[in-house]
């Protein structure tokens, strides 16, 4: 991107049937297909059977996307849901939150763990560094969605975003980067030989940590308790992983790995098209917020009409973001 750029890319990759697939959808395909080769490359060295690799991958799919989903719709958009419990599972007019994918993440992770008896900690620590090549490709998705824009700026590389008047900041490339390059200072910690579950500490600390003055240049739409909704889920993410940290220094056991001889190898047939199946659906999320599609991106990509799967909500919305902004006043 040299110069300012103008922002009018085609969020839909294709259409089939009247459906259609989303560039942000994309991203957590994308993300979820790394996490899984990832484990694949790693499980020798967490003992895990081909088998049990695909479980935790759907774990953690299917943690992603509800704990993402549960976020949004209890936290940042009650007060539209509220009234529109039937589009709760409608993941196709969009409405994920990351902090959202990270903790549902995270408790997708547990769930295996308690299930086939592995220590969560080696998990979690393989786990952060694939985490932070998902949320980038995650930011990917959101700056082509084009509805997460910054301040105003006259640096060149500024972005005239959709819908917006200005240039702008493009917060969700700086976090992009920020995530990538997560991966190697994450990979060297590992490399140090550091004990189980410290990589995984780490990462909530730079996530967080560097997340927080990239948000002082995003514009929220939602505050919390004084703060932009975002950065209060950022403190508390740093908090925790600070507290995690001094845990991890001072109650490290030297958990070892359990070996794939002691799990039952089955048939992975299912889980594959499982996989699939999920990598499939995803594509039809449009955005990290909810949208009114036709309304939100009719302008760039041409086609996009009102239906039974995207309903005409932009009053609905426009009313619940008034009643959150009342309160706020």
């Amino acid at each position: 991107m040299i110069g300012p750029f103008v922002h009018d890319i085609d969020p839909v990759i294709a259409s089939v049937g009247g459906v259609h697939l989303w560039f942000y959808g994309l991203s957590f395909a994308l993300g979820f297909l790394n996490a899984h080769f990832f484990i694949r490359r790693n499980r020798e060295r967490l003992g895990l059977s081909m088998s049990a690799v695909f479980d935790l991958t759907i774990l953690l799919a299917l943690g992603v996307l509800i704990g993402g989903r549960t976020l949004v719709v209890l936290n940042n958009e009650w007060e539209f849901y509220r009234g529109h419990l039937e589009l709760i599972p409608a993941i196709w007019v969009g409405g994920f939150a990351s902090h959202g994918l990270i903790f549902g993440g995270a408790v997708g992770v547990t769930i295996f763990c308690l299930f086939y008896k592995v220590p969560i900690r080696p998990l979690l620590d393989v786990l952060a560094i694939s985490a932070c090549i998902i949320l980038g490709f995650g930011r990917i998705g959101n700056f082509i969605d084009g509805q997460i824009f910054g301040s105003l700026t006259d640096l060149p590389w500024g972005v005239k975003f959709p819908n917006v008047e200005g240039f702008r900041h493009p917060v969700v490339l700086y976090d992009g980067l920020k995530n990538f390059l997560l991966v190697p200072v994450l990979l060297w910690i590992r490399s140090r030989g550091v004990p189980a579950g410290r990589v995984a500490v780490w990462f909530m600390i730079l996530y967080a940590g560097l997340r927080i003055p990239i948000d002082l240049l995003r514009e929220y739409p939602t505050t919390r308790w004084g703060l932009p909704n975002g950065q209060t889920l950022n403190i508390l993410m740093l908090a925790a992983g600070v507290i995690g940290l001094a845990i991890n220094h001072y109650c490290d056991r030297g958990e070892s790995n359990i070996t794939a001889s002691k799990m039952e190898e089955k048939r992975i047939a299912w889980r594959t098209a499982a996989l699939a199946f999920i990598c499939l659906v995803v594509l039809i999320i449009p955005s990290d917020a909810t949208r009114d599609v036709p309304a939100t991106y009719g302008k760039r990509h041409p086609g996009l009409v009102h239906s039974w799967m995207y309903p005409n909500i932009a009053g609905a919305l426009k009313i619940a973001e008034d009643e959150k902004e009342g309160r706020k006043d």
